[in-house]
């Protein structure tokens, strides 16, 4: 394909730089420079990029720069003589009505967005549930290995299922019990809305609790409203449910309260006797879509080994974010500073430090930036479904999304730590560089589930997903929490996630750095990393 390149011209002066500050740059133990990365982030978060969001002008101004840069390093287009791969998706926006309204033992009405968000991958124009029964499936998980199922004996075909967020292992005390406080796949919202699809619902409503979803309710809002876009599939998702979506733990108070249903909702799923419990109430709602098929594009470059160029190592980050939504505090571009503009800007810096090494790697180096992280994964679906390099030869998948900007620390975090022998490499360079290696800091979130690595894992790769820690070298543990803390609740998917002149970009030189070494030695091995016992993704590389 061709894209017409669009030259993007900021002024950035040595003013704006100089918020990378030089004393932290001994510590980034690597040729990668914070200065690299911030150069980068000031493109990619700049307002004339919208938001970078897929199907609009700020996708062409983003991936015409990154592909741009890659030429300018003369980094070699990846797929088949091109930077690009085309995803195919369809746009589909949705209005719901204005209320649901749900009637028998009491009548209840919730209103859209305040208590609800709903929305269907069915390509049709209009969409109804009309009275359809309810029923309470705890979890939503059929789980065998986990001797597990929310759906015995449940027909649910024309019904609406409301299930909770997360599994059952979460917060209950018993380390048995799934994974413990450590989120496994079946605790994921994509995972509910498959397993509905899997068991014929006509409906599935997610309850949303803050703690255990990892997020509040402004995160549901934003990321579930307006325009929402899938990969083109054969079916035209008829074999998903009709209506997709959430209601506020107020509203499903209010509803099981209705059904008689009192206590903590949470310990009565998770028993193992547990079965679902019909609410004896109909659902009503409906929504007009508006469909709009297009290609999205995922950025690829490549660096040809010289001894097994067709074995590879790929890195990936996501180059989109949320384009222009709702307004807040006058502010209507979501420019994804964080996330991810600092791991696209960290996957240009890396290819950079690649290409000004005189020891050139023997594995091919593969750099993939991909589309609509923030859709659902859908661009590292799409390359895993439709890999440019045989996956049998993919040696390693290693992945930056949403860098921590609180400088460098003395520690560095392991998304998923335990999974596979990638944990083996970040060890080495943590004991290299006397770095604390940590895993989640928040394993109930289910983090390994929710950045492109994932898909890669999916299909048998082992895949890596690294971040600094949060004790900083500076300002210590607490303070490296707070600022942690602070962004999840008030910047992450919302417009405040801004590039910002005095933005500490040193931590991310550090995680990029120590996935660049990591890279040059799987580069120059001649074995393949595999899954630890215990993963769920052991079975698939085999």
């Amino acid at each position: 394909m061709k894209i017409r390149h669009i030259l993007i011209t900021l002024s950035l002066g040595m003013g704006i730089l100089a918020g990378c500050k030089q004393k932290a740059e001994q510590t980034t133990y690597g040729p990668v420079t914070a200065d690299d990365i911030k150069s980068h982030i000031a493109v990619l978060a700049n307002d004339s990029l919208m938001g970078r969001k897929p199907f609009t002008a700020g996708e062409t101004k983003a991936i015409s720069y990154i592909s741009s840069e890659f030429k300018k390093l003369g980094v070699a287009p990846g797929n088949n003589g091109s930077y690009f791969q085309d995803v195919p998706m369809v746009q589909v926006t949705g209005t719901p009505s204005a209320t649901m309204e749900i009637s028998g033992k009491t009548h209840i009405s919730l209103k859209k967005t305040e208590d609800f968000v709903v929305f269907s991958r069915h390509e049709d124009a209009n969409i109804q549930l009309k009275d359809a029964p309810m029923v309470f499936a705890g979890y939503g998980i059929v789980a065998p290995e986990y001797h597990w199922n929310d759906y015995a004996g449940l027909d649910v075909k024309g019904k609406v299922v409301v299930v909770l967020v997360n599994d059952p292992g979460f917060k209950s005390g018993d380390k048995t019990l799934f994974k413990g406080d450590t989120m496994t796949y079946y605790g994921r919202w994509t995972y509910k809305f498959e397993e509905a699809a899997r068991q014929g619902a006509a409906g599935l409503l997610i309850v949303h609790q803050t703690e255990p979803a990892s997020y509040g309710w402004s995160v549901i809002k934003t990321s579930n409203t307006g325009p929402k876009l899938y990969l083109q599939a054969a079916d035209k998702y008829k074999s998903r449910a009709l209506v997709e979506g959430w209601i506020t733990d107020s509203a499903a108070h209010q509803i099981f309260t209705a059904a008689g249903i009192t206590g903590d909702i949470r310990a009565i799923a998770r028993k193992r006797d547990f079965k679902a419990i019909p609410l004896g109430m109909n659902l009503t709602v409906g929504l007009s879509n508006s469909l709009k098929y297009s290609m999205s594009h995922n950025v690829i470059a490549m660096i040809k080994g010289t001894d097994k160029p067709d074995e590879t190592i790929i890195y990936t980050a996501h180059w989109d974010h949320l384009g222009i939504g709702a307004p807040v505090k006058g502010d209507s571009i979501y420019n994804g500073a964080v996330d991810n503009a600092s791991g696209v800007a960290s996957l240009l810096a890396i290819a950079k430090a690649y290409t000004a090494s005189a020891d050139k790697p023997k594995r091919s180096i593969v750099f993939l930036a991909v589309t609509s992280e923030e859709q659902g994964l859908l661009g590292s679906e799409y390359y895993a479904t439709h890999p440019v390099f045989p996956l049998a030869k993919t040696v390693a998948n290693l992945n930056m999304d949403a860098l921590g900007f609180y400088g460098p620390t003395k520690d560095l975090s392991i998304t998923g730590k335990g999974q596979n022998d990638l944990d083996d490499y970040v060890a080495a360079e943590a004991a290299k560089f006397n770095l604390e290696l940590k895993g989640d800091d928040r394993p109930g979130a289910g983090s390994y589930y929710r950045s492109d690595h994932f898909n890669f894992a999916k299909v048998g790769v082992p895949a890596l997903d690294l971040n600094n820690g949060t004790n900083s070298i500076e300002h210590g543990e607490e303070w490296g929490k707070a600022k942690k803390k602070d962004y999840n609740d008030n910047n992450y998917h919302q417009p405040s996630d801004n590039y910002s002149a005095d933005m500490d970009c040193t931590g991310m030189a550090e995680v990029a750095n120590v996935m660049y070494n990591i890279g040059v030695k799987l580069a120059d091995e001649t074995t393949f990393p595999g899954w630890k016992a215990g993963s769920e993704f052991k079975a698939l590389r085999k």
